[in-house]
């Protein structure tokens, strides 16, 4: 009784969450009615003088959205700054990323680039850097496996071989895809049965990486569980994110050169705050911002003269 207690709340949860998105993606183009044609005819007798007041004010109004914005860039970015100001970072450094959609710095609604792109500001900000290059390959909705067949890209094969160091973000659209394909009848072993082939991809991804660079250090940065302020009635969702992180951190031990940047304490009760309002799921700036500082303290040693 409990299970399927479980396999409906789940369903249900998802469900909603799937609809809230999918509105967010594919919500269609009104078809203009007749009242707004008729505002439309009314609009267009209005006098310039009225024209150009209203324009006036529309200008006015981007200044401040804009003035709000910068603000708001300056929030995000000093902190992280001030850590790194006493860091002599190492001259013609060379970063690759390459992940999927927290790589690419997709809910960064300041078009910054996340955690990568505060990173990149960081470092430019710095008085003690000279050269320094962040290349970024970050792909909205990568898998284990998608990734695995970009990095045999040669482009990408060839930057990762000439990195410095590598950072890497994946594994939270595997959770997703066994959420698709189970959708109608979830229960926590589907995840479970999924284990063993992402641990196997994982590995794959590693051994690759050592094949093309075995002297950069590379970072996994782990998961946060974006779930759990909506579905507190699922705890298991909890367990799922913990099991993929230790996945990843075991695989991480397992390879001298790579280590494991935990970040779901960031979120875990900050989620109205860190995560964007568009769809819940992704951080906002100030949520890339908290990432930044914890990949910044954990690579700060690498990056050092």
């Amino acid at each position: 009784m409990k299970k399927w207690r479980w396999m409906a709340a789940v369903a249900l949860s998802f469900l909603i969450a799937f609809f809230i998105i999918a509105a967010f993606i594919y919500t269609p183009e009104e078809e203009p009615s007749t009242e707004s044609k008729d505002s439309q005819n009314t609009a267009e007798t209005i006098p310039a003088q009225e024209e150009q007041r209203e324009a006036e004010e529309d200008e006015q109004e981007s200044e401040a959205e804009e003035g709000k914005l910068s603000e708001g860039l300056r929030e995000v970015f000093t902190s992280v700054i001030e850590s790194a100001r006493d860091v002599f970072i190492k001259d013609d450094l060379d970063i690759v990323a390459i992940g999927d959609s927290l790589t690419q710095g997709v809910g960064d609604s300041t078009e910054n680039g996340g955690y990568i792109g505060i990173l990149e500001e960081t470092f430019n900000a710095n008085p003690n850097t000279e050269t320094l290059n962040i290349t970024n390959y970050g792909k909205r909705g990568n898998r284990t496996d998608q990734m695995l067949e970009r990095m045999e890209d040669e482009e990408i094969a060839n930057s990762l071989r000439e990195a410095d160091l590598i950072l890497i973000t994946i594994g939270a659209n595997d959770v997703m895809k066994v959420v698709k394909n189970n959708f109608t009848n979830l229960n926590y072993q589907d995840f479970v049965e999924e284990q063993d082939g992402y641990e196997n991809r994982m590995r794959d991804i590693f051994s690759r990486i050592q094949e093309l660079n075995p002297d950069a250090p590379v970072y996994l940065v782990g998961l946060y569980n974006p779930f759990n302020q909506y579905f507190t009635n699922i705890p298991e969702l909890g367990k799922i994110m913990g099991d993929w992180n230790e996945i990843s951190r075991r695989v991480t031990d397992d390879y001298e050169q790579a280590t494991f940047i935990p970040i779901r304490d960031l979120f875990e009760g900050n989620e109205e705050e860190l995560l964007w309002e568009e769809d819940l799921f992704h951080p906002n700036e100030r949520g890339y911002k908290k990432m930044a500082e914890r990949v910044l303290q954990y690579i700060r040693e690498d990056i050092e003269q």
